[in-house]
């Protein structure tokens, strides 16, 4: 009889185990005010969650002003600043640390993979009480292209040692769903971060949940069995 399969589990971070992605919404919008560039709160939300080099290009093409690269690497910095100086403010989501003290009791493994720059994750990663040096997390700066590309998931199921096909990516946006279809992967969407339950099952999420919690409350429904 063959091995049963062994579900892996790869976590988005912002919106998914942390409440973090308005935190990065306005310390967008602070970044953007203070090099002088105006655009909506709203338009900024949309694109939280993919590479943050991507993320940049696109708020610039829709301003219409020069990209360059001094502008981009300025608001990069900008940016961490800004949301380093409300750090304090952010918190697990509900069931979060729960959810992952879970699959750790049950030897289910799990992995990080982030859009963001460690410089960033790290406050995420304090409030959420995982440690790098023991949790594999995969952040930006690890992987040639973030998300929607399938990088980061790619890695983060290497480091370990997984099949992304057997793999399920937990994310509360379109860009973790994107990315987890082209690396082959399940897809499970999480409310939490401010996307619809329509827009994540039409970007591959085959079930969605309100947020961690409620994922717990139904592990038996995504997670293979001995």
């Amino acid at each position: 009889m063959p091995a049963p399969v062994r579900t892996t589990f790869l976590f988005d971070l912002d919106g998914t185990l942390v409440d973090s992605v308005y935190q990065h919404v306005l310390a967008w919008k602070q970044a953007l005010d203070a090099d002088g560039i105006p655009l909506s709160v709203w338009r900024i939300h949309r694109k939280i969650g993919m590479s943050g080099g991507l993320f940049t290009n696109i708020l610039l093409r829709e301003t219409g002003i020069d990209i360059t690269p001094e502008r981009i690497e300025r608001l990069h910095r900008l940016h961490a600043e800004a949301y380093g100086r409300q750090a304090t403010q952010i918190r697990p989501l509900p069931g979060a640390v729960e959810l992952l003290a879970y699959l750790t009791e049950n030897r289910i493994p799990w992995a990080i993979a982030t859009s963001g720059r460690m410089e960033t994750a790290r406050h995420n990663l304090v409030a959420l009480g995982v440690d790098p040096e023991v949790t594999p997390v995969i952040t930006r700066d690890m992987v040639k292209h973030a998300k929607p590309d399938p990088d980061l998931f790619l890695a983060a199921a290497d480091k370990l040692g997984a099949d992304i096909e057997n793999s399920i990516v937990v994310g509360d946006s379109i860009w973790d769903l994107l990315a987890a279809r082209r690396a082959r992967a399940l897809g499970v969407g999480l409310l939490s971060g401010g996307y619809g339950q329509d827009e994540l099952e039409r970007a591959g999420a085959f079930r969605v949940y309100e947020d961690p919690a409620d994922l717990l409350k139904h592990i038996d429904e995504v997670a293979a069995r001995d």
